[in-house]
């Protein structure tokens, strides 16, 4: 699980801050949890490697501010591409094409996303996307609980000492 955003502009903070909260409460599952801070290009490589990825962060969706939407696969490329929505360095839709380009996007990926209400510069989320973060984890929490069994490769059977005479 990828948080993005940045801890000094309030609302964008909401990445982090859902990095935080899961890591306090150990319910992340088998999800590893990062933060990507503002973005940069050295995510591409744990992109490309990753076998499923949730990104969450703060994204306009024309919603109330502290609304909380899961967008998945084709509908995650959708809210990423066209207008600039990201105040990072490099968006999360120009490491997605370069993953795409090279042919290692992904197949499974999200984009668990908050309606910000102010990104200003502040140390605090505003009382709408602080609301939200429990509703960010809980969505979290449920995409690696359902993708969780595809991405399990079987181990193999253990071997089994046959007895020789």
């Amino acid at each position: 699980m990828l948080g993005l955003g940045n801890r000094l502009l309030g609302d964008d903070a909401a990445g982090p801050l859902v990095v935080d909260a899961l890591a306090a409460s150990g319910r992340a599952g088998s999800a590893l949890l990062r933060d990507g801070g503002t973005i940069g290009l050295s995510l591409l490589p744990e992109i490309e490697d990753a076998a499923a990825l949730i990104a969450v962060d703060a994204a306009e969706f024309d919603a109330p501010p502290g609304a909380v939407r899961v967008f998945e696969g084709a509908a995650m490329d959708r809210q990423l591409g066209g207008r600039k929505r990201s105040a990072h360095e490099v968006a999360l839709f120009d490491l997605m094409a370069a993953a795409e380009l090279c042919g290692r996007l992904p197949a499974r990926r999200a984009l668990v996303a908050v309606q910000p209400a102010s990104t200003a510069l502040t140390l605090q989320p505003t009382p709408e996307v602080a609301a939200a973060i429990p509703a960010l984890c809980e969505a979290v929490q449920e995409l690696v609980t359902r993708w969780t069994p595809a991405l399990i490769t079987p181990s193999p059977a253990p071997l089994q000492e046959t007895a020789h005479e």
